[in-house]
């Protein structure tokens, strides 16, 4: 579902229906009066962008997502007045040499919470520091102080927006702090927009027109990755049943969006936050921590094949061909979500070498960009193309010609795997006697 960039979408949400019905119209002057979903402006303010490291090093996801509250924030402050800010949250100990990057990323402040009792991720403890600073109305004030500004937020209760990383950290994270915040949460995201949307709704507005202001619509992928769902965090604004949700938040998807280039002359405030830690918070002791890196190195292949359902028809047959086919071109072998979940019947020596997460290649495994991709039996769900995407030359094979990883390939080729692979073999072998036999006449 594509929303056009007009000023005010018109949202009806009927009760006996399950769709969200979108016309997209120009606000006028008489209509100013329903704006009552606009909230004080200095109740909320700010996008929070929380960001993780490991071992000093800034994850990929949390530039991403810099990125992407740069772009957002910088049309927000084009479109609305005053102007808002990216605040980025960083947790750790000896971290403090993070603070100047993220700037250059494209923050506008940074909080940094130094702590030797933040050095290893407890959930607990993370949850508890991100609430105290997300509700700390002096953070607020050090936030919105300039020389051109000198207004005090003490009616600041929470920010606008909060972002956290849809990994298996983010995920958990991001739950229990909106829990904690009292607000709802939209997962696994990978399309922002801010807008102002009318909404009709028998709950939330009492069957009344009501502008909701600077709404962040969050979009998702559904149903294997072949439908977009689209979700809103709005106040309930019916005098019965008032009810604030703020922040408006989300966990985004690692590798959907891209970082923004590094800016060496952008200035931000760095501001050193002293979390208050409980020894009830310590009861789990973290002694050490060790990062387990995945066995399968896709970054020094030139090649990476790929495979999905489509090898259903002769699962074990087609794996086999997989493989022969792999190694004929040096190449690392990839999978698809759905196969990581053991669907077929097969030898417990190639599931146990194939069937693995580790090989997962996309939104919800590794993001991938070799010279050449092969996508063998995948239909190409929105996930999935999210990890391949940066390819530089994709060829599929696919027994349906209108299958979406159509879209995103370079070269189709129709057919059944059982059928393609053994040709494909057969042609390498043969190319590969005859740059032999010319070498050796040389």
């Amino acid at each position: 579902m594509t929303l056009s960039q007009s000023p005010v979408s018109k949202v009806q949400i009927n009760e006996d229906s399950k769709g969200i019905l979108i016309n997209n119209h120009n606000i006028k002057d008489k209509e100013k009066e329903m704006r009552q979903g606009e909230e004080d402006e200095n109740n909320y303010k700010h996008l929070y962008v929380i960001l993780e490291q490991e071992e000093g090093k800034l994850l990929p996801v949390s530039l991403e997502m810099l990125g992407e509250a740069r772009r957002l924030m910088d049309d927000f402050n084009s479109r609305y007045k005053p102007e808002e800010k990216v605040v980025a949250i960083i947790l750790g100990h000896n971290i403090s040499h993070l603070c100047q990057e993220i700037i250059y990323q494209g923050a506008d402040v940074v909080i940094c919470a130094d702590h030797p009792d933040l050095q290893y991720p407890r959930n607990l403890v993370y949850t508890k520091t991100i609430c105290q600073i997300a509700t700390d109305k002096t953070c607020a004030d050090k936030i919105s102080t300039s020389s051109l500004s000198s207004v005090s937020n003490s009616s600041f209760d929470k920010p606008r927006y909060m972002f956290f990383s849809a990994n298996d950290s983010g995920r958990h994270l991001s739950a229990t702090v909106m829990a904690q915040l009292e607000s709802g949460l939209a997962s696994d995201i990978n399309k922002l927009v801010i807008s102002d949307l009318e909404i009709r709704h028998e709950h939330k507005t009492k069957g009344k027109p009501i502008v909701y202001g600077k709404t962040l619509e969050m979009y998702r992928p559904d149903f294997s990755g072949f439908l977009w769902t689209t979700i809103l965090c709005l106040d309930n604004l019916n005098p019965e049943n008032k009810k604030k949700f703020h922040p408006q938040g989300c966990s985004i998807i690692p590798g959907v969006f891209s970082q923004i280039k590094k800016d060496l002359n952008r200035d931000g405030k760095i501001i050193n936050y002293i979390p208050n830690i409980s020894s009830e918070d310590l009861k789990i002791k973290i002694t050490n921590r060790k990062i387990i890196h995945s066995k399968i190195n896709f970054n020094n292949k030139k090649a990476i094949v790929s495979f999905g359902r489509g090898i259903k028809e002769y699962p074990e047959q087609n794996i086999i061909l997989i493989e022969n086919f792999a190694k004929e071109i040096g190449a690392e072998i990839g999978i698809s979500l759905p196969i990581s979940k053991k669907p077929y019947l097969i030898s417990d020596n190639l599931s146990s070498m194939y069937l693995i997460s580790d090989r997962v290649i996309g939104t919800s495994g590794r993001k991938v960009n070799p010279l050449l991709y092969f996508a063998i039996g995948i239909s190409g769900a929105i996930q999935h193309i999210a990890g391949m995407k940066e390819s530089e030359f994709v060829i599929s094979i696919n027994k349906d010609g209108n299958a979406p990883i159509v879209d995103d390939s370079d070269i189709l080729i129709k057919g059944n795997i059982e059928d393609v692979l053994p040709l494909l073999i057969k042609s390498i072998k043969k190319y590969k006697e005859k740059m032999l036999v010319s070498t050796e006449a040389r």
